[in-house]
């Protein structure tokens, strides 16, 4: 019988170091949405990457925040310090414009941890080599790491190599999933996470971190002879005038935030899909456990 490798491989850093874009890479699929803000990644989302001979569970965590102002920002947090209680290998990505005081919990974690630690600096494309080199002898000095790897995700340069790398360090070990399964979320989060992408995408100022989407109703039925899938999620604020903006004059903002939503969907579950959108107020959800709990944030 042959020998059958598989792993948790957990990636952690601060928020807008390229995680969400490096688990893409990684995994060949879109796992984790992608915008140029930070803290786009609220939830532990895991993608899985699967062969005959290994199977290789990546985790993708919310950006470490130094300072949580609110419950979600602290369950936010939790999400990420909880890699280090199931990881077989631990990526730690940063970029050349990422800075460290040196005293972060972060960095006394991967002091302590025993298991194997890669360095990934990302964003090579950005850079100039002697800035990188100071940059690799700064971490190295800091965390004895067991490779270091410089790579661009959103290029794809250094990626295969890297995930060469990841394949050597994974012990022997059962399939964890089903080998044709990508993920441990279902459809329903991934909608919701496509049309929080475009909130962030198509809003400024604290729109987008003030907002959560839940998809209440996933109905598949035949149009034509063809599957047609209606959906109806609810976006949730905090304020009125959150809620005007979201909506705009005329509705004209949530046409547009609803056709950008609904061509990702679409490609996303490979149907034709009819969206309905609704803004809802709920004060200080972020800080609401019953809320919290129920957008899954606590358990």
């Amino acid at each position: 019988m042959e020998k059958h490798y598989s792993g948790y491989v957990n990636i952690i850093g601060r928020p807008n170091v390229g995680k969400s874009t490096l688990l893409n890479a990684l995994v060949g699929e879109k796992m984790a949405i992608i915008t140029h803000k930070p803290q786009t990644t609220r939830h532990r989302i895991l993608g899985i990457l699967s062969e005959p001979e290994y199977q290789i569970v990546f985790s993708d965590t919310p950006g470490l925040i130094q300072d949580p102002g609110y419950k979600m920002q602290k369950a936010m947090n939790d999400a990420a310090f909880s890699i280090f209680e199931d990881a077989d290998v631990v990526l730690f990505v940063t970029e050349p414009s990422d800075h460290y005081e040196g005293e972060e919990k972060v960095i006394q974690k991967l002091k302590q941890t025993e298991m194997p630690k890669l360095l990934v600096i990302n964003k090579v494309d950005t850079s100039d080599p002697d800035t990188l080199k100071a940059l690799e002898k700064t971490w190295t000095e800091r965390i004895n790491f067991d490779q270091v790897h410089h790579i661009s995700a959103l290029e794809k340069i250094g990626t295969e190599h890297l995930l060469d790398s990841i394949k050597k360090l994974l012990p022997e070990g059962p399939v964890y999933f089903p080998k044709d399964q990508l993920s441990d979320r279902s459809e329903r989060f991934f909608i919701s996470e496509i049309i929080r992408e475009k909130i962030l995408m198509l809003y400024k100022q604290e729109i987008p971190y003030s907002s959560e989407v839940i998809v209440e109703e996933f109905k598949v039925t035949e149009k034509k002879g063809a599957p047609f899938v209606h959906i109806l999620a609810h976006i949730f604020v905090m304020r009125k005038t959150q809620k005007q903006i979201l909506i705009g004059r005329g509705g004209s903002s949530i046409k547009r935030l609803g056709i950008e939503s609904r061509k990702d969907i679409e490609k996303f579950l490979e149907k034709r899909v009819h969206l309905e959108l609704y803004v809802k107020i709920k004060e200080k959800w972020r800080d609401d456990d019953r809320l919290l709990k129920s957008f899954g944030y606590l358990q």
